[in-house]
């Protein structure tokens, strides 16, 4: 049978685990026009709940449309406005009224279309002369969904992307321009949390106040449990209690991770799953990075590495600036300590969960991690 725990996309209802909750609200507030701000950490599942939603919503509320698109290979308003041109056009088929609508408008933009070799989606080359022209033409894109008078829900993955942008006036474009749609609902989804919480949160900044906010954090261990043994049995495989608690703590129930060793356990094809199996399956996992982990040990200083590895051997760290964490990593001063924990946030290799007790900052890749506690 065809592996059942799904590493690469959404693929069905039946196949994803829970995020019921955070479903219900997501439901509720696209039906209802509302605006959201989703944010989790990279990897936690936001993208496979998006279209968990988009599929809900076919049955529930078949009128609203969707479109997604991802803008993290963005580099400024030209490819934002050429991917989510290329996401309308994948969502709304040529054949359908929509689609031929949307196609007369993006050719009325003059653009070069062509079509992906492999996978036969459009992909759009328009040429601009002034930056007054891009700006005519996203909000032209704008209008033209919204002009339709129907409902459609559009969710911007890695939406903190624009901060990179060179024009600086993105975000103001941007608010301006969704502010005056009333049939476009928005789902902006980012990883960076500090930047994600800056655009939506600051009250200087364009979109504050504009959105809700969903989160997401970690699958119940009594659901992720569930699941992980339903997916076996329906498969005529059986997994011991011990075997199934080592997957949820040595992965910290962190979706991607959690599912990629749920994969990699099934793919070795033992249907009596034990505690070795799953042990098995880990160190395949290690293997299977190290060539990217030590790479990154070319990539950083001798003290980055050095504060990687002192977060990885704690699992967890709150006080970074502690006298006792110091001391026992030789990592430096406090304001040391600091500075390296923020440049390997920068650079994606840590997490930094703030709530009411302070920061928590833990690495990134669950796997390397594990990798570097070894060391």
């Amino acid at each position: 049978m065809e592996n059942p725990f799904t590493i690469k996309s959404y693929e069905s209802k039946h196949l994803f685990c829970d995020r019921e909750e955070e479903l219900g609200l997501m439901l509720r507030n696209c039906i209802n026009k509302t605006d959201m701000t989703l944010i989790s950490q990279r990897r936690m599942g936001k993208t496979g709940l998006i279209l968990r939603l988009f599929d809900e919503l076919k049955d529930i509320a078949p009128n609203i449309h969707t479109i997604y698109l991802d803008i993290f290979a963005s580099r400024n308003i030209d490819d934002f406005i050429k991917f989510m041109a290329e996401a309308a056009m994948k969502s709304f088929q040529p054949k359908t009224s929509m689609g031929e609508k949307l196609l007369t408008f993006i050719k009325s933009l003059r653009p070069q279309l062509s079509f992906d070799n492999i996978t036969g989606e459009p992909q759009l080359q328009i040429a601009y002369q002034t930056a007054h022209e891009k700006e005519y033409t996203l909000r032209g894109l704008f209008d033209f969904l919204d002009s339709q008078g129907e409902h459609i829900v559009i969710a911007i993955d890695e939406f903190q992307q624009i901060r990179d942008y060179p024009e600086q006036n993105m975000e103001a474009l941007l608010r301006t321009y969704i502010q005056q749609t009333h049939n476009l609902t928005f789902i902006f989804c980012g990883s960076k949390k500090h930047l994600m919480a800056d655009i939506f949160a600051n009250e200087k900044k364009p979109f504050y106040s504009s959105t809700v906010f969903v989160s997401l954090d970690k699958i119940s261990e009594a659901s992720y449990s569930a699941f992980i043994r339903r997916l076996f049995n329906e498969c005529q495989r059986t997994i011991s209690d011990e075997a199934l608690q080592f997957i949820l703590d040595w992965t910290h129930r962190h979706t991607y991770y959690t599912q990629q060793l749920c994969h990699t356990i099934y793919a070795n094809g033992e249907t009596d799953i034990t505690i070795q199996d799953v042990k098995k399956a880990c160190e395949q996992l290690m293997k299977q990075g190290e060539a990217v982990y030590l790479q990154y040990r070319q990539m950083l200083t001798d003290k980055q590495w050095n504060f990687l590895i002192a977060v990885a051997k704690e699992v967890s760290v709150r006080q970074i600036t502690a006298a006792a964490f110091l001391k026992k990593h030789k990592i430096g001063t406090p304001s040391v300590s600091r500075r390296l924990a923020e440049a390997l946030c920068d650079k994606g290799l840590l997490n930094d969960e703030t709530d009411v007790n302070g920061t928590t900052y833990s690495v990134s890749d669950v796997f390397l991690s594990r990798w570097m506690e070894r060391l």
